[in-house]
């Protein structure tokens, strides 16, 4: 039988119900026992007939994001993936126009840019993206966090170069938002399953403050949602976007949202800050225990996930015994969250050894 996760963790006693030891939140987050609760009264309220304000909860879940990331909400559109706002940014850009991109970083990040043939891509290790950025550069996309290994964009560095040379910024904050703070960019997106504790179907999408920068953007994707009043956008094309990052709003899951704004209360409640203390706290932890068993995981210092070179192949037989890992490009990754605990870390060493 898998074992169960370690003493209950004290930043967020009785909130989750974990099965497994979940290192593993990379690749998904555990929602909160409340956003259950609420996504299985909706369900029975929908089988009943009688379905409950779904729309409600979107706007809500909108709401809770803005205060996370520390931006207005009227710059916050949601969607489904990664992928629909990197094209939707792909497709303002110039013919010509050099997009700069770290190597290896996620597909629904860089692939938009590559399916316009007519961009001049340029991919530079991570270390030297910030230094790498150029007079001509147009557009500079990055993971804050790289999902592979854990390594940390230096996006104040980055931030500062593409100002010196008139380059624009896209964030793709998947694996930082909930635990590190939400950097500002030129562009924002983050998807809510991981660090968030959203289910699967919402992305997070902060469009420009700078009105002219906004209006460079089309809504490739919109449908009657992203109209100025939606319900009056149902038939025929959409005659008024909305005016503010709504327009960019993909028609939504709507389930999703009623257990998402329970996963984002806890991030809010606890407060990021505090989240990314414990954190990073285990993942030191369990650094010092790979070093003391002749492990040297990736370089990703500050990171809440840990990657060790060549134990991916470790990662079924972990599972089995009920530690739940990722392999990822043939490392061993780890990921920590708020409801893991120091007897999480020492379970996973000990069967390392």
């Amino acid at each position: 039988m898998p074992a169960q996760s370690g003493t209950m963790n004290p930043l967020a006693p009785s909130l989750f119900a974990p099965a497994t030891t979940h290192l593993n939140t990379a690749s998904f987050g555990l929602l909160p026992q409340p956003a259950v609760r609420a996504l299985q009264d909706a369900l029975a309220a929908a089988a009943g007939g009688r379905p409950t304000d779904m729309w409600g909860d979107l706007e809500a879940t909108r709401a809770a994001f803005a205060r996370i990331a520390g931006v207005p909400m009227h710059r916050v559109a949601l969607g489904s993936s990664v992928t629909e706002y990197a094209a939707i940014i792909a497709a303002s850009l110039p013919e010509g126009a050099e997009v700069l991109l770290p190597e290896a970083d996620f597909a629904s990040l860089v692939n938009p840019f590559h399916l316009r043939r007519d961009l001049k891509i340029r991919t530079v290790p991570l270390e030297a993206l910030a230094d790498e950025v150029r007079d001509g550069t147009a557009l500079v996309a990055t993971s804050a966090v790289q999902s592979a290994d854990g390594r940390l964009a230096d996006l104040t560095a980055l931030t500062a170069a593409a100002r010196a040379h008139g380059a624009r910024t896209l964030v793709d904050a998947s694996q930082s938002a909930g635990w590190l703070p939400v950097a500002e960019a030129d562009y924002t997106v983050a998807v809510g399953y991981k660090w968030l504790l959203c289910p699967r179907g919402i992305t997070f999408f902060i469009a420009p403050e700078d009105q002219e920068l906004f209006a460079s953007l089309h809504p490739l994707l919109a449908g009657w949602v992203a109209g100025e009043h939606p319900w009056d956008s149902c038939y025929g094309p959409v005659t008024e976007y909305a005016r503010s990052a709504r327009r960019f709003d993909i028609s939504p899951s709507l389930y999703a949202y009623v257990a998402a704004r329970h996963g984002l209360q806890v991030i809010e409640d606890l407060g990021v800050a505090a989240v990314h203390a414990h954190n990073t706290a285990l993942a030191d932890r369990y650094r010092a225990g790979l070093a003391e068993r002749g492990h040297t995981p990736v370089d990703a210092p500050g990171s809440a996930i840990v990657s060790v070179p060549g134990l991916g192949a470790r990662q079924p037989e972990l599972s089995a015994a009920g530690i739940e890992l990722s392999d990822r490009a043939g490392n061993l990754r780890a990921s920590f969250h708020l409801y893991n605990s120091a007897e999480d870390v020492d379970r996973l060493l000990a069967l390392l050894a």
